[in-house]
């Protein structure tokens, strides 16, 4: 045999193994993608959205009893324990757990003093469920109005409030037909729709303390009842704050602001102030001498909770890590009212349930990814990403070598602006740390399961926030590349009525393959994700 003839038939025959090993490879992971079915969505979301699971509240029974049911689904799915992670105990489902410490705050009383008074939490004010423990004493209250500053309407303009306690009105001031001073129509402005910015324009302007006029005070502590009472949560080894606390901001009543006044020799009643507020320029603004003493106390207790983890070893990239993950904790119940957060984030859960049973059934007959794949459910992000803060401080893995993160957080449900176009899915964060995971994203969406990659939300400044608001934020803090599926808000967003019934399981198939993919592909590239963009 010649050279010449020798050369071609190998060239020849080295395309036919490829176009054959690359058939076969198409082959199987359609064939472990078919195993992700919206039965078996269905069958898993149906029992952890349950109101025997109790709302899975962080670190509460519904939620642990969550950890139990996803770490016997990855052992019966014959994914290993966490390696070095064996327990003493026989069958323990723990040996997939990442313990997270919290602690627990719950709220306590405090007190308001002047020289001659002294008023009580809950019936004289309240303070929500965020604000830190402290002691405030200021020797002068500022009334500022609406506390607004925007356009013609600037509660703040000459008035020194460095160091004073704050008084302002809630909402915002209307005209006779009931129109907003601010926005000229009936609808509200951010002064009122957004409780961060009356306090956020205070704190800029150093005052110590924001006192909040609550004129139909008892009903808004009953609408609020759930923040103000319900306990915070914080990581046990959370670091010690630096520096003096965050500006307080305590909610009062009219009666309270009233005594308040007239123990500063002040004739105006509230009543009267809001009567004058209301008018198109600031009304009234004053500072009087009023020494009050404002004192944030809760109890503590240490509480503990878990983020599960399935590990799936790759091949000869196995020291690499690609990362999915969905948090499994919701807001829990209310006395008898559950909510089961079928959607939030119940969808996301089973979601990644589904995908750890394809990889480890692929992985079993012979076709088990490159990379090595680490499924977690965390725990603790609607008390503000604590389980995946934990593990992005505590990593099993080392952060280095992880690949990436592909995070899902509500994939069940449509949002009202899709209502007449539902093959739709929000996609966050693709390309804000590598070019290449959204290009991937892309081709795996138009390849395999054709929906729309809404971006609406995947834009800088964007006034939801949505990409700091779930767990891949960790991730994407530490510079490893994100992808954020999400379905978008509804009317049922962290209400009772985030139900199973009202899961769109079709739609949430779909939107669980093209994650499917996009880690089968991410896992058994050649090459590592290039992180490209600097941010």
């Amino acid at each position: 045999m010649s050279r010449n003839f020798f050369f071609p038939v190998c060239i020849a025959v080295s395309a036919t193994l490829f176009f054959a090993f690359s058939e076969d490879e198409e082959a199987a992971k359609k064939k472990y993608a078919a195993t992700i079915t919206a039965a078996d969505l269905k069958k898993h979301l149906s029992v952890i959205a349950s109101d025997e699971y109790e709302g899975r509240e962080t670190g509460k029974k519904g939620q642990h009893m969550t950890a139990e049911y996803i770490a016997k689904q990855f052992a019966s799915f014959g994914i290993p324990p966490l390696p070095g992670n064996l327990s003493q105990e026989p069958n323990s489902y723990k040996d997939y757990y990442q313990n997270v410490p919290l602690v627990q705050f719950k709220p306590g009383s405090g007190s308001i003093k002047t020289q001659t008074q002294s008023f009580s939490f809950g019936s004289d004010f309240y303070y929500t469920n965020g604000i830190e423990d402290q002691k405030v004493h200021a020797e002068n209250i500022v009334f500022a109005g609406y506390g607004i500053q925007e356009g013609s309407y600037r509660d703040y303009d000459k008035l020194d409030v460095t160091g004073k306690a704050v008084m302002v009105l809630s909402e915002e001031p209307t005209d006779k037909k009931g129109n907003s001073r601010i926005t000229g129509t009936q609808e509200a402005s951010t002064w009122t729709t957004n409780r961060r910015r009356k306090s956020g324009e205070a704190r800029n302007r150093k005052a110590k303390v924001l006192l909040i006029v609550v004129p139909d005070f008892q009903n808004r502590y009953n609408q609020n009842r759930r923040a103000i009472e319900s306990p915070t949560l914080q990581l046990d080894e959370a670091p010690k704050m630096k520096g003096d606390p965050d500006m307080p901001v305590v909610y009062i009543s009219k009666e309270t602001a009233d005594r308040l006044l007239k123990e500063g020799n002040q004739k105006q009643t509230i009543e009267q102030l809001i009567a004058k507020s209301k008018k198109k320029k600031p009304g009234p603004r004053f500072s009087f001498p009023q020494a009050i003493d404002i004192v944030i106390e809760r109890t503590s207790e240490k509480l503990n909770s878990e983020n599960v983890l399935g590990y799936i070893e790759g091949t000869d990239l196995k020291k690499e890590l690609v990362v999915v993950t969905a948090h499994m904790d919701h807001l829990g119940k209310d006395s008898l009212i559950v909510f089961n957060g079928a959607d939030d984030d119940g969808s996301g859960t089973v979601a990644v349930i589904e995908m750890a049973e394809a990889f480890a059934i692929a992985k079993k007959e012979g076709h088990g990814p490159r990379r090595s794949i680490l499924f977690m459910l965390v725990t603790g992000e609607e008390k503000g990403l604590l389980g995946s803060k934990w593990y992005t401080s505590h990593p099993v893995f080392p952060l280095a070598n992880t690949v990436c993160d592909l995070n899902i957080d509500m994939i069940g449900r449509i949002d009202p602006a899709h209502k007449n176009d539902t093959n739709y899915v929000y996609v966050i964060g693709s390309d804000r740390l590598s070019t290449e995971l959204k290009t991937i994203n892309e081709k795996n969406n138009a390849r395999y399961t054709g929906m729309l990659l809404d971006y609406k939300y995947d834009v800088p400044n964007e006034p939801n926030n949505f990409y700091g608001r779930s767990d891949h934020y960790n991730f994407a803090k530490n510079n490893i590349p994100i992808a954020f599926f999400f379905n978008g808000t509804h009317a049922d967003y962290h209400k009772e009525s985030d139900e199973v019934s009202k899961i769109n399981f079709p739609l949430m198939e779909r939107r669980t393959l093209l994650v499917f993919y996009n880690c089968w592909e991410i896992a058994n590239r050649d090459q590592r994700l290039i992180v490209d963009v600097k941010k």
